[in-house]
């Protein structure tokens, strides 16, 4: 009891010493409370009809072009980038719900810039094809073929067109 009492003492004894002297040692606890500013909301934006697409060249990522927001169809939801976070839904139209930064798809850290770009002659592909095939069109890699300038002949379809390149038999004698 004498041993248990006298260790007490000094313990408090070495404790009040290093209150009272503390340019002796010194220790510092820091806390950090992490409070984040909520996130802007998400805008409202409704389709009045289910939205033609457009497939992102070499990506299977189909976007909707000629809207005033991002939206993407990929493997069988609807994605929506805002304020540097992204939203996914199994609805064009939502709801949409915020992803973990773990549950975005990779593919789109690697989107080509200007990706919402789209020329006016690029094929509209309606929702309702996209919604049924783009599993198989993604396995049998379909815009990989689809998209192929050349011709069985390797020529470029203007040169052949045009009666250019190394034709067989056609030429000048």
């Amino acid at each position: 009891m004498k041993k248990s009492c006298c260790a007490l003492l000094i313990a408090a004894g070495v404790a009040f010493g290093a209150v009272a002297a503390p340019g002796v040692s010194s220790a510092q606890v820091q806390v950090n409370v992490g409070v984040r500013e909520p996130l802007p909301p998400l805008p409202r934006f409704m389709f009045p009809a289910p939205p033609a697409m457009v497939e992102i060249p070499e990506t299977y990522i189909y976007v909707v072009p000629d809207v005033d927001v991002d939206i993407v169809f990929y493997h069988g939801y609807w994605y929506r980038p805002h304020s540097d976070r992204w939203y996914r839904a199994t609805s064009y139209n939502g709801p949409w719900t915020l992803l973990s930064v773990g549950l975005v798809p990779r593919t789109f850290k690697t989107l080509p810039p200007g990706y919402r770009s789209v020329k006016p002659e690029h094929e509209r592909i309606p929702y309702q094809n996209v919604r049924k095939n783009w599993k198989k069109w993604e396995k049998e890699r379909h815009w990989d073929s689809n998209r192929n300038p050349r011709g069985d002949d390797g020529q470029r379809d203007e040169q052949r067109d045009n009666g250019q390149g190394h034709g067989k038999g056609k030429g000048k004698n």
